[in-house]
């Protein structure tokens, strides 16, 4: 086994070598309106119940959204909608339905209003299972209350972000049972 040699590092960047999981598609609804946003920093808490931390910021209109209707869908897309799902993040939905803007689809969901992106391989149905640390920290606990996911050969494909703006595909996966 190899020992690296380490040198301190900025702390302010130690996060790109932590960076939890795939960039997800989260969707809202609200007051008769749909919409996207783009979201990098996300945490499985827990299973069962199945429970995932997300991080959004108090700034965006998805904020308002989700703390309003007190759900959401996670949409995970695949590495095709790399350019599409960063995109997403750089205009705000209070002024663009981005569902038009993008060409997205909306399917209706089975148990929350807000809507499934159906050219996303793996869409999960939330709701807010905690939401003690929503003031503090923009960060939000919820509970997957169901899940469709594609069978399709490439669907556990994703890409992971880290806060250098870089981007990783997650197309090798090294197992051991």
């Amino acid at each position: 086994m190899i020992r690296p040699e380490k040198h301190d590092y900025p702390v302010e960047k130690a996060l790109q070598f932590l960076e939890p999981g795939p960039v997800m598609l989260l969707t809202s609804h609200h007051e008769g309106k749909s919409n996207i946003i783009t979201l990098g920093w996300h945490s499985v808490l827990a299973f069962p119940p199945s429970l995932v931390g997300c991080k959004i910021e108090a700034r965006t209109h998805s904020y308002q959204m989700v703390l309003a209707s007190r759900e959401c869908v996670i949409n995970l897309p695949g590495p095709d909608m790399f350019e599409l799902a960063t995109e997403i993040g750089t205009c705000s939905g209070a002024n663009v339905d981005k569902f038009a803007r993008f060409g997205l689809t909306q399917k209706k969901a089975d148990l929350v209003s807000a809507p499934l992106i159906d050219e996303c391989h793996a869409c999960f149905e939330c709701r807010i299972h905690d939401d003690a640390m929503v003031e503090h920290y923009n960060y939000f606990i919820f509970e997957i209350i169901k899940a469709h996911v594609s069978d399709a050969p490439d669907a556990s494909s994703t890409f992971h972000c880290t806060p250098d703006g870089e981007y990783v595909l997650s197309d090798e996966f090294l197992r051991r049972k």
